[in-house]
């Protein structure tokens, strides 16, 4: 079975805290894994797709439409104080730092950008905001498949788009771990929160070894060895949703599919 944290390893150190965390819970749990490498431009979605993943971060789009069902391990709860003590994320409309524009409004008419048309915190969560606050906005142009949050900066810091989207937790890990990538943008609203992307497994595991993995991720907390690994992606520690939880990112999907726009 393969383990697989890329989503949520956007620093060297974020990516060897990542490494050492799962590591640790899969050891404590007596199941096994391998780490996969599946570094950009690759597609998440074809990592996602596979059918031996014993513990992948998933976003929760993804995992709420796909057959057969995942099976939800574990979600981290960030530490930060906007996340308000719960395992959610949201995602941050920015903008480049020395940009004129001082709020979202203001950049309406100008050319937005977004990562790939799966995405909840790169594509659907800024066009649910826009539906929803702001349902007459209209971009002059839309630029797509920026691929991630750091493609997104640097279309901003291009010039190539004025606004695009950021996974708020990927934003928060760079500007912990990458502070003067992240300072070239600037944030200029947030969407509400969903919850967050999830630990994943996609192979056929014994209950007692989801209940054993599950158990591993719970006692994180407690274990001094992952304190600093903890901080590097800072969590606080993690939950087991229920994978329900993750339906409001297929309504919220669906909604803008079924009454938004079409972009490009």
């Amino acid at each position: 079975m393969l383990a697989n944290a890329r989503m949520y390893s956007v620093t060297p150190a974020s990516a060897e805290a990542w490494r050492t965390i799962i590591g640790w819970a899969t050891r404590e749990a007596g199941v096994p894994m391998e780490f996969a490498e599946h570094a950009p431009p690759k597609p998440l979605s074809g990592l996602w797709a596979r059918g031996d993943l014993g513990c992948v971060q998933m976003c929760g789009l993804p995992a709420s439409l796909r057959e057969p069902k995942p099976t939800i391990l574990a979600a981290p709860l960030p530490s930060l104080p906007r996340y308000g003590g719960k395992a959610v994320y949201m995602s941050d409309i920015a903008v480049r730092a020395d940009a004129p524009f001082r709020t979202l409004e203001d950049t309406f008419g100008g050319v937005a950008g977004y990562t790939l048309k799966d995405s909840q915190s790169g594509y659907f969560a800024f066009r649910t905001l826009l539906m929803t606050k702001y349902p007459g906005a209209k971009y002059r142009k839309i630029v797509g498949g920026l691929l991630n949050p750091r493609g997104v900066i640097k279309a901003l810091t291009t010039g190539e788009i004025d606004v695009g989207p950021l996974d708020g937790y990927v934003f928060d890990l760079m500007c912990a771990g990458d502070a003067a990538f992240a300072a070239q943008v600037r944030v200029v609203a947030s969407t509400d929160p969903t919850p967050m992307p999830p630990l994943v497994a996609t192979a056929p595991l014994r209950p007692e070894q989801i209940q054993a993995l599950r158990t591993s991720f719970l006692r994180v907390r407690e274990e001094r060895s992952l304190d600093d690994a903890r901080k590097a992606v800072l969590v606080e520690r993690f939950v087991v949703p229920e994978l329900a939880e993750y339906d409001v990112t297929k309504r919220r999907a669906e909604r803008v599919e079924r009454e938004g726009e079409p972009w490009p």
